[in-house]
């Protein structure tokens, strides 16, 4: 049984960068329309893309507008190497292990793709 994310989301964002790496992918929520995406708190114009480091973290937020939505795997290598620059391309921040409240943390795609490689070397 995989443990609970924690209220501390500094915790849970290391934990994300440590299991991703550990079991070579990380999970989003894809439903009809696409890939989900919802606004950021932190900036009014942007939208957020959410990731876990879990697929069990992932479903607890297939509810309500998402109900349509399942967890799909990306690879930490396709996800490093494509989705983190293209989603700093579009524009977008990547939620971190957001908890059943939604919340959690919110960052530049860049940036977590250095959180990536500074862990890895």
């Amino acid at each position: 049984m995989t443990e609970a994310l924690s209220s501390n989301i500094e915790e849970n964002f290391d934990r994300f960068i440590v299991e991703a790496l550990e079991t070579g992918c990380v999970w989003g929520l894809e439903g009809p329309e696409g890939w989900a995406l919802c606004p950021s708190e932190q900036y009014g114009e942007t939208d957020v893309m959410p990731f876990w480091s879990q697929p069990e973290f992932a479903k607890a937020h297939c509810v309500e507008d998402w109900s349509a939505y399942q967890p799909v795997a990306v690879s930490v290598e396709e996800f490093m190497d494509k989705w983190l620059p293209g989603m700093h391309e579009d524009v977008y921040l990547v939620g971190i292990n957001w908890d059943s409240e939604m919340e959690g943390m919110e960052i530049e795609p860049l940036d977590l793709l250095e959180e990536f490689e500074n862990e890895i070397s």
